[in-house]
This record gives C-alpha cells, structure tokens and sequence, in this order.
C-alpha cells in the first residue's frame, strides 16, 4: 500500500541430505560381512590343521592361563588332566626334567634321578649311593638333598588328577636288625616317609592311590642285587582312565536287547581285551 514499507521477502533454502550415500549403515553391515569371512577363514583353517595343532587350540579356549597346553581334555576339577596317550606323559616328563635341572648342584645327582615313560605311567625314581644320597644310610629319614627332590615333584603333581603310586625298593644286602625290622618294613617305610612330605606340599590323600613297600623282590639291576641303585623310591604318575565306549544303538534311538540263546546253545566266553602296552621311553 502507498506509504507503508515493503514487507520483506523470506528464501527458505532447503539443503538437500546426502545420507543415502554417504551414511554409516553400510559401515557396519560391512563390518559384518568382514567379521563372517574372518571367521570363515579360521574354520577353514581348523579344518585343515593337524590334530596337533587342534588340540592346542582347544586347550587354550579352555584354559588360557597355559596349563592346558599339557591337558588336552575337557575334564575339570582339581587342575587340567592328562589324556591317557603316551605323548602326554612324554610331555610331563620334559617339563619335570626341566624342574630338575633348575635345582641347585643339580648336576652332581642327575645320575641318581630316573625318569622314564612306562605300561604303568611315568616313573620316577630316586636311585641311591653306596653313601646313601636320599635317605640315610639303613634309615628311613630323607637327608636334606632327598626332601628337596621330593618337594620339588609336590610342586609339579599336586595340580594334576593322575594317581600317585609311592615305591620303596631295597638290594638284596640283609638288613642287620636283632628287633625284626628287615628289609619289607625299611622299603615300605621309605615309601611313607614320601607320602608324608607329598601331603605337607599340598598333594591330597586321595590322588596318592597306594603306598607300598617291595624289599628286594623288584630289583634295578638283577645282575648285582647288591648295587645301591637297587635302594630306591619310585613316584609313579598313572594314566586316567579310558572313558567306557558308548553302548550302540538302533535307529529308533533305543539300545539293542541281546536276544536269548536257543536251547541247547551255550553260552560265548565273555572277555576283555587287554590294552596295549605302550612304548617305554629312553632314561634321560
């Protein structure tokens, strides 16, 4: 109108968004994509590895503080525990040996230390001098360098879940006694003095399975009964037990019934296969 200022014009401009193309939905759904293919890669990469390295693996998963690298099973409780293959007591006897080795003047007595891979587990045994290096002389009290060995094995064991066999073994030499105490109660007595410190060291009384004392009738060396390595005191590490096989069953599901036996039919002779020996591995 005359006389009134103009009123003033207003331009809305509109910027026009670019998220269609340059958002971050896309970021994360390639995020993903990359993430599958990783793992992708991985399995592929299990799949093809030896069952050396798949045990590995699966030893870290379920125990990534480092002792399952001597486990390999999926067994819980008291410690990580040995499978019953051979390799893994192999492996136990490295590490024991490297134990040894960083004990103080080591070397004057690893002649007197046998650690070896047997039918029965791994063995270690304390073999004596004519002195006597481990116990006294016709005595069951460790001598210092004996208890030491001794705790030093408490240490490496007491983790595991594998039965404790405690030996005592003695030369055929007669023990001089007016009293009875003869060589029978000497090994077996040389054999509970190493439980004793066994259980100081932590090991419960249930891993140690038996404790037993064998005179002169396991000798080292038949060719001199008399040799002071016969005087000794074994540490046995046993396997675990194999797990019982699964009981077959048929395709509904249900477990196969024997059928009974015809008249006049007798009986299979039931029997159980024996195990087989594994190989003993060489003394260090």
């Amino acid at each position: 109108m005359d006389g009134q200022p103009a009123a003033p014009i207003i331009v809305v401009r509109r910027r026009k968004g670019h998220a269609g193309h340059h958002g971050g939905a896309w970021k994360v759904a390639y995020a993903d994509f990359v993430t599958a293919l990783m793992a992708l890669f991985i399995v592929l990469w299990l799949v093809s590895s030896s069952e050396k390295v798949k045990e590995a693996v699966q030893a870290y998963f379920q125990d990534p503080t480092g002792t399952g690298k001597l486990a390999g099973t999926t067994l819980r409780g008291k410690g990580e525990g040995l499978m019953v293959k051979p390799d893994d007591m192999a492996r136990l006897k490295d590490r024991i040996e490297e134990v040894m080795r960083q004990l103080p003047k080591f070397e004057l007595l690893k002649n007197n230390v046998s650690i070896t891979v047997t039918e029965e587990g791994l063995s270690i045994e304390l073999l004596e001098t004519e002195k006597g290096l481990f116990f006294d002389s016709g005595s069951a009290k460790l001598s210092p360098r004996g208890e030491e060995i001794l705790r030093a094995l408490a240490g490496q064991l007491k983790s595991l879940p594998n039965k404790l066999l405690l030996e005592g073994h003695t030369d055929a030499q007669p023990y001089a006694s007016v009293t009875g105490y003869s060589n029978w109660e000497l090994s077996a007595d040389r054999a509970n003095t190493a439980r004793h410190v066994f259980q100081e060291c932590g090991i419960s009384m249930e891993q140690i399975a038996q404790v037993r004392g064998f005179a002169d009738r396991q000798l080292r060396n038949k060719a001199d009964p008399t040799d002071p390595a016969n005087r000794r005191v074994s540490v046995i590490v046993q396997y675990l037990p194999q797990p019982a096989p699964a009981a077959p069953q048929s395709k509904s599901g249900a477990t196969p019934t024997p059928a009974p036996p015809s008249a006049g039919a007798k009986p299979a002779a039931a029997g159980v296969a024996a195990p087989a020996a594994s190989s003993t591995a060489p003394k260090p």
